[in-house]
Protein backbone atom coordinates (compact mmCIF):
# COMPACT_ATOMS: atom_id res chain seq x y z
CA UNK A 1 0.00 0.00 0.00
CA UNK A 2 1.72 3.58 -0.91
CA UNK A 3 1.21 6.01 1.35
CA UNK A 4 -1.14 8.09 -0.96
CA UNK A 5 -3.10 5.22 -0.51
CA UNK A 6 -2.94 4.94 3.08
CA UNK A 7 -3.52 9.01 3.46
CA UNK A 8 -6.71 9.05 0.97
CA UNK A 9 -8.01 5.84 3.09
CA UNK A 10 -7.69 7.77 6.37
CA UNK A 11 -9.92 11.12 4.79
CA UNK A 12 -11.94 8.66 3.77
CA UNK A 13 -12.30 7.15 6.91
CA UNK A 14 -12.28 10.47 8.76
CA UNK A 15 -15.49 11.77 6.26
CA UNK A 16 -17.07 8.40 7.51
CA UNK A 17 -16.43 9.63 11.20
CA UNK A 18 -18.04 12.99 10.49
CA UNK A 19 -21.05 11.89 8.82
CA UNK A 20 -21.95 9.70 11.15
CA UNK A 21 -21.70 11.89 13.95
CA UNK A 22 -23.80 14.66 11.58
CA UNK A 23 -26.58 11.77 11.21
CA UNK A 24 -26.61 11.99 14.95
CA UNK A 25 -26.28 15.50 15.65
CA UNK A 26 -29.18 15.95 13.22
CA UNK A 27 -31.53 13.22 14.59
CA UNK A 28 -30.74 14.84 18.49
CA UNK A 29 -31.57 18.03 16.95
CA UNK A 30 -34.47 16.94 15.31
CA UNK A 31 -35.46 15.09 18.58
CA UNK A 32 -34.85 17.88 20.69
CA UNK A 33 -37.01 20.34 17.67
CA UNK A 34 -39.94 17.60 18.17
CA UNK A 35 -40.19 17.91 22.05
CA UNK A 36 -40.38 21.40 21.91
CA UNK A 37 -42.94 21.92 19.16
CA UNK A 38 -45.11 18.82 20.43
CA UNK A 39 -44.45 18.11 24.24
CA UNK A 40 -43.28 21.08 25.94
CA UNK A 41 -46.37 22.94 25.47
CA UNK A 42 -48.35 20.42 27.15
CA UNK A 43 -45.68 19.85 29.89
CA UNK A 44 -46.17 23.33 30.80
CA UNK A 45 -49.54 22.92 31.32
CA UNK A 46 -49.33 20.28 33.49
CA UNK A 47 -49.44 21.63 37.13
CA UNK A 48 -46.56 20.34 39.58
CA UNK A 49 -46.97 19.23 43.24
CA UNK A 50 -44.11 20.20 45.29
CA UNK A 51 -43.13 18.50 48.29
CA UNK A 52 -45.60 15.67 47.78
CA UNK A 53 -43.86 13.02 49.44
CA UNK A 54 -43.63 12.96 53.88
CA UNK A 55 -40.33 12.52 55.64
CA UNK A 56 -37.91 9.83 54.59
CA UNK A 57 -37.81 8.75 58.01
CA UNK A 58 -41.94 7.78 57.80
CA UNK A 59 -41.80 5.69 54.65
CA UNK A 60 -41.41 2.76 54.33
CA UNK A 61 -37.98 1.00 52.81
CA UNK A 62 -37.26 1.02 49.44
CA UNK A 63 -38.01 -2.64 47.53
CA UNK A 64 -34.87 -5.20 46.95
CA UNK A 65 -34.60 -6.83 43.69
CA UNK A 66 -33.63 -6.12 40.13
CA UNK A 67 -36.85 -4.72 39.38
CA UNK A 68 -38.86 -2.70 41.59
CA UNK A 69 -42.80 -2.47 41.84
CA UNK A 70 -44.48 1.09 40.37
CA UNK A 71 -47.40 2.53 42.86
CA UNK A 72 -49.10 5.57 41.58
CA UNK A 73 -51.60 7.25 43.47
CA UNK A 74 -54.24 8.77 41.96
CA UNK A 75 -56.20 11.35 43.19
CA UNK A 76 -59.67 12.64 41.37
CA UNK A 77 -60.86 16.47 42.14
CA UNK A 78 -64.73 16.97 41.06
CA UNK A 79 -63.46 20.50 40.05
CA UNK A 80 -60.72 23.09 39.65
CA UNK A 81 -60.33 25.33 42.33
CA UNK A 82 -61.28 29.16 41.64
CA UNK A 83 -57.82 30.18 41.27
CA UNK A 84 -57.09 27.31 38.58
CA UNK A 85 -55.04 25.37 40.55
CA UNK A 86 -55.70 21.55 41.26
CA UNK A 87 -53.94 21.87 44.54
CA UNK A 88 -56.17 24.61 46.40
CA UNK A 89 -58.96 23.25 48.92
CA UNK A 90 -57.97 19.68 47.42
CA UNK A 91 -59.34 17.66 50.76
CA UNK A 92 -62.78 19.42 50.36
CA UNK A 93 -62.70 18.53 46.56
CA UNK A 94 -60.85 14.89 45.80
CA UNK A 95 -63.46 12.45 46.28
CA UNK A 96 -61.89 9.86 44.59
CA UNK A 97 -58.27 7.88 45.74
CA UNK A 98 -56.53 5.10 43.96
CA UNK A 99 -53.85 3.22 43.87
CA UNK A 100 -52.52 2.00 40.46
CA UNK A 101 -49.69 -0.72 41.66
CA UNK A 102 -47.37 -2.09 38.35
CA UNK A 103 -45.67 -5.41 39.58
CA UNK A 104 -42.09 -6.05 38.68
CA UNK A 105 -42.58 -8.09 36.37
CA UNK A 106 -45.04 -5.58 34.47
CA UNK A 107 -46.72 -7.94 32.86
CA UNK A 108 -50.11 -6.57 35.14
CA UNK A 109 -51.84 -3.41 36.45
CA UNK A 110 -53.76 -3.72 39.57
CA UNK A 111 -55.91 -0.25 40.35
CA UNK A 112 -57.45 -0.48 43.71
CA UNK A 113 -59.99 1.85 44.97
CA UNK A 114 -60.07 3.11 48.48
CA UNK A 115 -63.11 4.63 49.71
CA UNK A 116 -63.38 8.45 50.79
CA UNK A 117 -64.90 7.29 53.99
CA UNK A 118 -62.75 4.53 54.90
CA UNK A 119 -61.86 4.86 58.56
CA UNK A 120 -58.32 4.80 58.73
CA UNK A 121 -55.49 5.50 61.21
CA UNK A 122 -53.98 8.71 59.75
CA UNK A 123 -50.61 9.26 61.38
CA UNK A 124 -50.90 12.15 64.71
CA UNK A 125 -54.12 12.21 63.68
CA UNK A 126 -56.02 9.38 64.66
CA UNK A 127 -58.81 7.51 63.78
CA UNK A 128 -60.70 9.10 60.84
CA UNK A 129 -61.85 9.03 57.02
CA UNK A 130 -59.09 8.65 54.71
CA UNK A 131 -59.74 11.63 52.54
CA UNK A 132 -59.28 13.73 55.94
CA UNK A 133 -55.53 13.10 55.66
CA UNK A 134 -55.49 16.34 52.60
CA UNK A 135 -57.22 18.17 55.28
CA UNK A 136 -55.16 17.79 58.07
CA UNK A 137 -51.60 17.41 56.42
CA UNK A 138 -52.28 17.93 52.53
CA UNK A 139 -50.43 15.62 50.06
CA UNK A 140 -47.55 14.42 52.05
CA UNK A 141 -49.64 13.15 54.78
CA UNK A 142 -52.41 11.36 52.63
CA UNK A 143 -49.24 9.37 50.86
CA UNK A 144 -48.27 8.36 54.03
CA UNK A 145 -51.33 7.21 55.10
CA UNK A 146 -51.49 5.38 51.87
CA UNK A 147 -48.35 4.23 52.20
CA UNK A 148 -49.21 2.55 55.47
CA UNK A 149 -52.16 0.76 54.17
CA UNK A 150 -50.01 -0.79 51.11
CA UNK A 151 -47.09 -0.95 53.41
CA UNK A 152 -45.30 0.34 50.20
CA UNK A 153 -43.65 3.36 48.45
CA UNK A 154 -45.78 5.76 46.63
CA UNK A 155 -43.13 6.74 43.61
CA UNK A 156 -45.39 8.91 42.04
CA UNK A 157 -48.77 11.58 42.55
CA UNK A 158 -51.14 12.28 40.08
CA UNK A 159 -54.48 14.84 40.89
CA UNK A 160 -57.08 14.53 37.78
CA UNK A 161 -60.24 16.72 37.72
CA UNK A 162 -62.66 14.49 36.03
CA UNK A 163 -63.35 17.38 33.25
CA UNK A 164 -60.54 16.53 31.20
CA UNK A 165 -61.84 12.97 30.72
CA UNK A 166 -64.27 14.86 28.10
CA UNK A 167 -61.78 15.70 25.77
CA UNK A 168 -59.50 12.33 26.36
CA UNK A 169 -62.62 10.63 25.55
CA UNK A 170 -63.18 12.42 22.37
CA UNK A 171 -59.71 11.49 21.33
CA UNK A 172 -59.92 8.19 21.58
CA UNK A 173 -63.09 7.89 19.95
CA UNK A 174 -65.30 6.78 22.79
CA UNK A 175 -64.53 4.18 25.75
CA UNK A 176 -66.09 1.13 25.66
CA UNK A 177 -66.81 -0.15 29.47
CA UNK A 178 -68.87 -3.13 30.61
CA UNK A 179 -71.30 -1.62 32.60
CA UNK A 180 -72.45 -3.74 35.36
CA UNK A 181 -75.79 -1.94 36.36
CA UNK A 182 -78.50 0.07 34.18
CA UNK A 183 -78.87 3.34 35.42
CA UNK A 184 -80.10 7.16 34.17
CA UNK A 185 -78.86 10.12 35.22
CA UNK A 186 -78.36 13.61 33.96
CA UNK A 187 -80.77 13.06 31.16
CA UNK A 188 -78.60 10.22 30.15
CA UNK A 189 -79.11 6.50 29.74
CA UNK A 190 -76.39 3.70 30.72
CA UNK A 191 -78.09 0.27 29.65
CA UNK A 192 -76.24 -2.83 31.07
CA UNK A 193 -73.93 -4.23 29.18
CA UNK A 194 -70.59 -3.41 26.99
CA UNK A 195 -71.41 0.26 26.32
CA UNK A 196 -69.32 3.21 24.66
CA UNK A 197 -69.04 6.65 26.53
CA UNK A 198 -67.49 10.40 24.70
CA UNK A 199 -67.50 13.55 26.39
CA UNK A 200 -70.24 14.47 28.84
CA UNK A 201 -72.07 11.42 28.86
CA UNK A 202 -68.40 10.00 30.21
CA UNK A 203 -67.85 12.59 32.69
CA UNK A 204 -71.85 12.03 34.42
CA UNK A 205 -70.84 8.51 34.40
CA UNK A 206 -67.57 8.78 36.21
CA UNK A 207 -69.44 11.27 38.92
CA UNK A 208 -72.92 9.16 39.34
CA UNK A 209 -73.70 8.00 42.75
CA UNK A 210 -77.20 8.89 43.84
CA UNK A 211 -78.82 6.42 41.70
CA UNK A 212 -77.43 2.98 43.51
CA UNK A 213 -78.45 1.94 46.60
CA UNK A 214 -75.27 1.73 47.43
CA UNK A 215 -73.77 4.85 46.65
CA UNK A 216 -70.02 5.13 46.51
CA UNK A 217 -69.60 1.18 46.17
CA UNK A 218 -71.14 1.19 42.75
CA UNK A 219 -69.51 4.54 42.04
CA UNK A 220 -65.85 3.45 42.57
CA UNK A 221 -66.68 0.40 40.74
CA UNK A 222 -68.15 2.98 37.47
CA UNK A 223 -64.75 4.48 38.09
CA UNK A 224 -62.51 1.80 37.62
CA UNK A 225 -64.59 0.28 34.84
CA UNK A 226 -64.04 3.31 32.87
CA UNK A 227 -60.58 3.66 34.00
CA UNK A 228 -59.88 -0.15 32.48
CA UNK A 229 -61.71 0.77 29.48
CA UNK A 230 -59.54 3.47 29.38
CA UNK A 231 -56.47 2.55 29.75
CA UNK A 232 -56.73 -0.66 27.31
CA UNK A 233 -57.78 2.28 24.46
CA UNK A 234 -54.81 4.17 25.96
CA UNK A 235 -52.09 1.44 26.16
CA UNK A 236 -52.13 0.10 22.15
CA UNK A 237 -49.07 0.07 20.20
CA UNK A 238 -50.49 2.88 18.23
CA UNK A 239 -50.85 4.80 21.01
CA UNK A 240 -47.87 4.02 22.78
CA UNK A 241 -45.06 3.70 20.10
CA UNK A 242 -46.03 6.54 17.46
CA UNK A 243 -44.67 9.52 19.33
CA UNK A 244 -47.27 11.93 17.48
CA UNK A 245 -49.78 9.87 18.70
CA UNK A 246 -48.74 10.12 22.46
CA UNK A 247 -48.48 13.90 21.99
CA UNK A 248 -51.91 14.26 20.51
CA UNK A 249 -53.35 12.50 23.42
CA UNK A 250 -50.98 14.17 26.08
CA UNK A 251 -52.03 17.70 24.91
CA UNK A 252 -55.74 17.12 25.43
CA UNK A 253 -55.21 15.60 29.11
CA UNK A 254 -52.21 18.01 30.18
CA UNK A 255 -54.65 20.72 31.02
CA UNK A 256 -56.33 18.91 33.84
CA UNK A 257 -53.54 17.32 35.48
CA UNK A 258 -51.07 17.82 38.23
CA UNK A 259 -48.51 15.23 39.11
CA UNK A 260 -45.04 15.10 41.26
CA UNK A 261 -41.79 16.01 39.26
CA UNK A 262 -41.17 12.37 39.91
CA UNK A 263 -43.37 12.02 36.22
CA UNK A 264 -41.03 13.02 33.64
CA UNK A 265 -40.62 11.78 29.55
CA UNK A 266 -37.78 10.02 30.47
CA UNK A 267 -39.75 8.16 33.18
CA UNK A 268 -43.12 7.72 31.03
CA UNK A 269 -40.81 6.40 27.57
CA UNK A 270 -39.05 3.90 29.67
CA UNK A 271 -42.17 2.38 30.88
CA UNK A 272 -44.36 2.76 27.48
CA UNK A 273 -42.55 -0.03 25.60
CA UNK A 274 -43.33 -2.64 28.93
CA UNK A 275 -46.80 -1.33 29.08
CA UNK A 276 -47.59 -1.62 25.67
CA UNK A 277 -48.06 -5.59 25.48
CA UNK A 278 -50.78 -5.48 28.32
CA UNK A 279 -54.44 -6.66 27.59
CA UNK A 280 -57.26 -5.15 29.12
CA UNK A 281 -57.54 -8.86 30.91
CA UNK A 282 -54.39 -7.84 32.65
CA UNK A 283 -55.74 -5.16 33.92
CA UNK A 284 -57.27 -6.08 37.64
CA UNK A 285 -59.59 -3.70 39.16
CA UNK A 286 -61.23 -3.88 43.17
CA UNK A 287 -61.97 -1.89 46.41
CA UNK A 288 -59.62 -2.04 48.91
CA UNK A 289 -61.62 -4.76 51.10
CA UNK A 290 -64.20 -3.68 53.37
CA UNK A 291 -66.43 -4.82 56.00
CA UNK A 292 -69.60 -2.66 55.15
CA UNK A 293 -70.97 0.59 56.46
CA UNK A 294 -71.23 1.74 60.34
CA UNK A 295 -71.56 5.19 62.50
CA UNK A 296 -68.62 6.55 64.35
CA UNK A 297 -70.44 9.12 66.20
CA UNK A 298 -72.56 11.08 63.90
CA UNK A 299 -70.03 9.83 61.03
CA UNK A 300 -71.14 7.10 58.60
CA UNK A 301 -68.12 5.24 57.43
CA UNK A 302 -66.77 2.70 55.64
CA UNK A 303 -64.35 -0.66 57.54
CA UNK A 304 -61.79 -1.51 56.36
CA UNK A 305 -61.41 -5.51 56.14
CA UNK A 306 -57.93 -5.81 58.06
CA UNK A 307 -57.91 -9.34 56.83
CA UNK A 308 -58.50 -9.45 53.25
CA UNK A 309 -56.38 -5.80 53.51
CA UNK A 310 -53.05 -8.22 54.68
CA UNK A 311 -53.72 -10.16 51.61
CA UNK A 312 -53.43 -7.26 48.99
CA UNK A 313 -50.71 -6.38 51.25
CA UNK A 314 -48.77 -9.52 50.37
CA UNK A 315 -49.99 -9.72 46.95
CA UNK A 316 -48.61 -6.26 46.01
CA UNK A 317 -45.33 -7.42 47.73
CA UNK A 318 -44.93 -9.90 44.94
CA UNK A 319 -42.72 -10.43 41.93
CA UNK A 320 -45.57 -11.19 39.38
CA UNK A 321 -48.99 -10.66 40.04
CA UNK A 322 -50.65 -13.13 37.06
CA UNK A 323 -52.74 -15.43 39.23
CA UNK A 324 -53.97 -12.40 41.94
CA UNK A 325 -57.74 -12.87 42.19
CA UNK A 326 -59.33 -10.07 43.85
CA UNK A 327 -62.41 -10.44 46.16
CA UNK A 328 -65.43 -9.41 44.86
CA UNK A 329 -66.00 -5.55 45.55
CA UNK A 330 -69.18 -6.23 47.41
Amino acid sequence: MTAETSKQKKHVGRWIAVSIVGVIVLALLAAIGWYFVRINPSVQQVETIESAFPEESLRPEVAEGPAQPINVLLLGSDSRAADGSLLTDLGDRADTILVAHIPPDRETIQIMSIMRDSWVEIPGHGSAKVNAALAFGGVPLMVQTVEGLIDQRIDHVAIIDFDGFEGLTEALGGVTVNNDIAFSYYGYDYPQGEITLEGEEALIYVRARYPFSDGDYQRVHNQRAFLRGMMTQLMTRENLTNPNRAADLFATVSPYIATTDTVDLGTVLSLAPSMAGISGSNIQTFTMPTLGTGMEGSQSVVYVNQDGLAEVQAAFDEESMTSFQPAPDR
